[in-house]
């Protein structure tokens, strides 16, 4: 029985693990839950599956969090902190680290402290700290599997794969719902339009960001860190159907794909069950027959996020933290209305190119959240000066 933390509980990627530890009474116990601001979802979850803890990041919801459960004898937290708590809790096994963007970095790397094995759904902990957390695993000996589809997809084809065989790693994307936009189109691009994607369902943010594209490229560097290769050794290539979830390219001309639903109950599955594999009860392939397979390379000069990401992380330093910080800003403006979609791309490129630090550099948290905060202050005056 393999006892589990979920942070970022109440999120797509949160409400689909409890799916999954649902399904397995007998293979997981749910031990803490942590969310940002839903409280009443958080509150809903906590009377199903009954956790020793839970912890809200928004102190102003706890009290309301607090008495809803007073009856129930779940401890209740609040804060960066109480979220730490949560991930760091004496009976949890494994942290299923899923809160959006960089408030998930902290909690994550406590969690890796105190000796938890991370399923890691956060992909901007790896982007802004990969030199750091990937240091502190080995440190730690503790494991580390991604959740992330494409990350998921190259982890279970490295199985058994050794990396000197290895030619290059291809992260595939579906392209959003502009793949076959021209860049005069994207200049007239909706919030309703950019949240259609065509093959996902998931949360605002990451949403917008598979439109930008700027998704895949935080994809990029998370696997640079993830497994250890440069970043010319890391391609992305559009596949419209999202069931080549990615491929290895091998130096004797071989691929290794893995194929599968677009669904992320298998990824999150695999990584709560590694290494044994769960019979499915979520969506499925339901064979290959007439499955038609289709791939092309990214149009750079339409989505010239995906550029962006391949020099920030050459850069490395703090770029990537500022990139993300810098992006997450924007999104949350185009989200509210107060910023153009094709102007996503463009704030965070600026707030990159007038960054400085030493390129190469490992910085500490401290030095992460600092260059974060700063790409979001710069990030807010500049959406500000462009609205003016």
């Amino acid at each position: 029985m393999k006892r589990i933390a979920i942070l970022g509980s109440t999120g797509s990627i949160g409400t689909q693990a409890l799916e999954v530890i649902a399904a397995y009474p007998d293979r997981f116990v749910l031990t803490g839950l942590a969310a940002g601001k839903n409280a009443e979802r958080l509150a809903d979850q906590a009377r199903r599956f009954c956790p020793a803890m839970v912890a809200i990041d928004d102190h102003n919801l706890y009290p309301w969090l607090r008495d809803e459960l007073a009856d129930t004898g779940i401890e209740v937290l609040a804060g960066a902190e109480g979220v730490a708590a949560v991930a760091c809790h004496a009976d949890v096994d494994q942290v299923l680290a899923a809160m959006i963007g960089a408030a998930g970095m902290a909690p994550t790397l406590a969690a890796v402290e105190a000796g938890k094995h991370i399923a890691l759904a956060n992909k901007e902990t790896m982007v802004a700290a990969g030199a750091l957390i990937t240091a502190k695993i080995s440190a730690a000996g503790v494991s580390l599997l991604p959740v992330d589809s494409e990350h998921s997809a190259i982890f279970q084809c490295l199985q058994g794969t050794h990396k000197t065989d290895v030619e290059k790693i291809i992260l595939t994307a579906s392209g959003g719902p502009f793949r076959n936009c021209g860049p005069a189109k994207l200049d007239h691009v909706t919030l309703e339009q950019a949240l259609q994607h065509p093959n996902w369902s998931m949360g605002n943010k990451i949403t917008i960001d598979s439109a930008t594209l700027i998704n895949k490229g935080l994809e990029v560097i998370e696997a640079h860190w993830l497994f250890g290769f440069d970043y010319d050794r890391i391609e992305v290539m559009i596949h419209p159907q999202s069931i080549v979830h990615s491929l290895v390219e091998l130096i004797d001309g071989t691929f290794l794909a893995q194929l599968g639903a677009p669904d992320m109950h298998v990824p999150i599955a695999y990584a709560l069950s590694y290494p044994e594999r769960l019979s499915a009860s979520w969506p499925k392939l339901s064979g290959l027959a007439g499955l038609s397979l289709e791939f092309q390379a990214p149009d750079h000069e339409c989505f010239p996020a995906l550029s962006l990401a391949y020099d920030v992380g050459r850069r490395g330093g703090t770029y990537p933290a500022v990139m993300n910080a810098a992006n997450e800003v924007a999104v949350s403006s185009f989200l509210q209305g107060d910023l153009k979609f094709n102007k996503i791309v463009r704030i965070v490129a600026e707030i990159c190119g007038n960054h400085g630090c030493d390129p190469g550099s490992i910085p500490d948290l401290e030095e992460i959240l600092a260059a974060d905060a700063w790409a979001r202050q710069k990030a807010a005056e500049l959406i500000r000066r462009t609205k003016e």
